[in-house]
């Protein structure tokens, strides 16, 4: 079995103090994926930054204090790659990738966008560039004889299932008609190639959303986004048999306003 964990931190050293110290002893996980870390490695705490049995890497941002990705893993990869070969972002801390025996991981940030600004065009930009990239490292895995597995916050909601209140946010980044067309490229057999994996598990439901904003009683109320996904080639994804969200059992045991996401995959 391979167990795999997203979760969106916003923060790692205000999640340390808030309950992920004791999340991360408890995991079952084999892999942790990482976003918005928020930190450079020497900031974090020791049992943070390199805990015990686990193999770390850590891609932060060159902007101080944004974004960050980190990948946690049992045992040491083949090989790591931080950014995707691009000259705008490859220092953005937004992805970094390793290959374990028969599978790249991948921890992923997608910008989060805002309509009418400069972080919507960088958004854009971003995912015009990570498309090819996609496409090209499922070519490369598949002449290797490897599997892939992208896993983190997208930042786009696909369908209307994938968030409350679809309807007042069909204007709002995250669930553009031109955002959720280039998922859905991701997602063609055709095109990118790729399967979202949570969804082929629970096909017909409501969320599972893994996205509260701290604004009002969204938690509570279950008002969520679902936009932390684990995004596998067909035949890893095949072989997926559960796909959950770790979500608080209270709005006090939350650590992040996202939820860990967690696929495991019979190997």
């Amino acid at each position: 079995m391979l167990t795999v964990t997203s979760a969106n931190v916003n923060g790692l050293r205000a999640a340390a103090k808030k309950g992920f110290v004791e999340w991360l002893a408890d995991t079952s996980a084999d892999v942790l994926c990482l976003q918005e870390v928020r930190a450079e490695p020497q900031q974090l705490p020791e049992g943070v930054r390199a805990p015990e049995g686990w193999h770390v890497v850590h891609a932060p941002a060159a902007a101080k204090g944004r974004a960050g990705v980190s990948l946690y893993t049992r045992r040491e990869p083949d090989r790591v790659r931080i950014g995707f070969g691009s000259a705008e972002f490859d220092t953005s801390g937004r992805y970094v990738e390793a290959d374990l025996p028969g599978v790249t991981v991948a921890s992923l940030y997608l910008p989060s966008g805002e309509v009418g600004t400069a972080r919507q065009d960088e958004k854009v930009r971003f995912m015009a560039e990570f498309l090819v990239y996609l496409k090209n490292l499922r070519e490369r895995a598949a002449a290797d004889g490897r599997e892939v597995v992208v896993c983190g916050d997208w930042n786009i909601a696909h369908q209307q299932a994938d968030l409350k209140n679809w309807r007042a946010n069909q204007k709002s980044s995250g669930f553009l008609p031109e955002e959720r067309a280039w998922l859905s490229r991701v997602l063609d057999t055709a095109d990118g190639g790729y399967v979202d994996v949570v969804r082929s598990l629970h096909p017909d439901v409501v969320g599972p959303y893994s996205w509260w904003s701290y604004r009002g009683r969204a938690f509570d109320n279950d008002s969520g986004w679902r936009i932390d996904l684990a995004v596998a080639t067909p035949g890893l994804a095949a072989k997926a048999v559960k796909g959950f969200v770790e979500r608080a059992a209270s709005h006090e045991e939350r650590w992040s306003d996202h939820a860990p996401v967690t696929v495991v995959f019979d190997m």
